[in-house]
């Protein structure tokens, strides 16, 4: 306001007669806000004042906030989370708002028309990084790719500037599965699994003919008839999906028993799909 040349005493005088209203320590609103307006995403932001004076007061949506203002469906937690950059000490009295400070800000990474937020690739990184466990990083990092807000690609090259977190392996992994490109959960590392958890070893990448021709199963136990399906992220796709159940269907027919298990299951669940493999193959016969 003092910027357009509204001065301090304006401010007070359309305060008092009741025409513009308070809407926080810093904001003022000069009409009342409507729920499309999202006066609680703009007040979290207006409303991060650094500790200092002098300081920057940079600040924006992040984490899985901004990417529901990009549209993100179906996930959110209840809070609003607004990120700063590192050192700039924010503080906000703004009920219900969760401060990051990051030392990974770029002003660049900033979306400044509406509300400032980050972009959906970099928020997608923010909210796996800022998740309450693994399970939800790793939601976090598929769902906006699935929504189209992102790419795996773009995705990929945000998380490549994070070189320090507890999580930056998992998540890693995790968008090669998204990509689904070289497969960094593939059958050999299925097979170790199978070893340590004593179960016999698979035979991988077995061809079997069917009526529209050839196919390659990941992982089958000819013996007992026990065939595992390891599916990555693109799976989900509809068009894969509907091969996948043809496919699955007419081994199914030939007598095989087969289980589909997703690969971000086995990475972050292994036991749970490991015990229904171990029941499949001892209901076969194995001991």
């Amino acid at each position: 306001m003092l910027a357009l040349g509204v001065t301090p005493s304006h401010l007070r005088a359309e305060v008092d007669a009741g025409r513009w209203l308070r809407a926080g320590r810093r904001s003022l609103a000069v009409r009342p806000p409507e729920t499309r307006d999202r006066a609680d995403w703009w007040l979290a932001v207006l409303e991060c004042a650094p500790q200092a004076a002098g300081r920057d007061p940079r600040a924006a949506l992040g984490g899985i906030t901004a990417l529901q203002a990009a549209g993100l469906e179906g996930v959110a937690d209840g809070l609003i989370h607004v990120c700063a950059p590192k050192s700039s000490h924010p503080i906000s009295t703004t009920a219900g708002v969760r401060l990051h400070e990051t030392r990974r800000w770029r002003d660049d990474d900033v979306v400044r028309s509406g509300i400032p937020r980050t972009r959906p690739e970099v928020a997608t990184v923010q909210a796996a990084l800022w998740a309450r466990s693994d399970r939800e990083a790793a939601l976090l990092l598929v769902v906006p790719v699935q929504q189209r807000l992102t790419s795996a690609d773009a995705v990929s090259e945000v998380l490549d500037r994070v070189q320090r977190d507890k999580r930056r392996s998992l998540l890693r992994a995790v968008m090669l599965d998204v990509a689904d490109g070289v497969r960094s959960l593939n059958e050999l590392d299925f097979a170790r699994m199978c070893r340590r958890r004593g179960l016999p070893e698979p035979e991988r990448q077995v061809v079997v003919r069917r009526a529209t021709g050839r196919a390659y199963l990941d992982v089958r136990w000819r013996r007992w008839g026990v065939v595992v399906e390891i599916d990555g992220i693109g799976h989900l796709r509809p068009d894969r999906w509907m091969d996948d159940s043809l496919r699955h269907n007419e081994i199914a027919l030939t007598g095989d028993m087969v289980l589909r298990v997703p690969s971000l299951g086995l990475r972050l669940d292994p036991q749970r799909h490991l015990d229904l493999i171990e029941r499949a193959l001892r209901r076969a016969g194995w001991s």
